[in-house]
C-alpha cells in the first residue's frame, strides 16, 4: 500500500468497521472526493512516502471492536480538524466533511471514552491536591481492577494463549 492510498484505506476502514455506509457506492464516490483532496494537498510529493504512516501503524495496535471505535472516534475529530482548514466551498471537500460528520455523530460515546484519556494524560501529577485526590481514590480504582469477573476472563484468556 502507498502512502497516498492511506487516507482512503483508513475512511474506507472507518466507514466498513461501523456499517454507517453500507454500500460499496459510496465508497466509489468518496474515492473520488479524496483524490481531488490528495491534488488538494499534493499528496504525490515524495515526502508523503518519507517515515511512518500516521494512523495506520496505530490502528494495528486497538484490537478490540470497543477499543479500535475510540481511536477512529479521534482519528475522525482530526479528519475533521484537517478540514476545517481547507476551502469549504470545494463540493468533494464538503461530501467528505458530510460524512466524516455522520461517523462522528455514530460514535459519540467513543469519542467521550477518547476525551477522558486526553484528560488523564493532561492531570499533573505532582500537583498536592491532585495528588490528595488520588490517593483517596485508589482503593476504589483497585476495586474496579481486581473485580472478580475481571480476574477470572483474564485468567483464563491467559490460560488460552499459554501453550505449556
Amino acid at each position: 500500500m502507498t502512502c497516498q492510498t492511506y487516507s482512503l484505506f483508513v475512511l474506507s476502514v472507518i466507514m466498513i468497521y461501523f456499517g454507517c455506509f453500507g454500500s460499496s457506492l459510496i465508497l466509489v464516490q468518496l474515492q473520488g472526493d479524496i483524490d481531488k483532496l490528495k491534488d488538494d494537498f499534493n499528496s504525490s510529493n515524495s515526502d508523503v512516502a518519507d517515515g511512518k504512516p500516521i494512523f495506520i501503524g496505530k490502528l494495528k495496535n486497538w484490537t478490540e471492536r470497543n477499543e479500535k471505535r475510540i481511536i477512529l472516534s479521534q482519528i475522525v475529530s482530526l479528519y475533521l480538524e484537517m478540514l476545517e482548514n481547507t476551502d469549504k466551498s470545494k463540493p468533494h471537500i464538503r461530501h467528505i466533511a458530510e460524512e466524516l460528520y455522520t461517523l462522528r455523530q455514530s460514535l459519540s460515546d467513543d469519542f467521550k471514552k477518547a476525551e477522558d484519556l486526553l484528560d488523564l494524560a493532561k492531570l499533573q501529577m505532582t500537583d498536592l491536591e491532585i495528588q490528595r485526590k488520588a490517593a483517596s481514590e485508589l482503593f476504589s480504582v483497585l476495586q474496579q481492577l481486581l473485580e472478580p469477573s475481571t480476574l477470572k476472563r483474564k485468567r483464563s484468556q491467559s490460560q488460552r494463549r499459554c501453550k505449556c
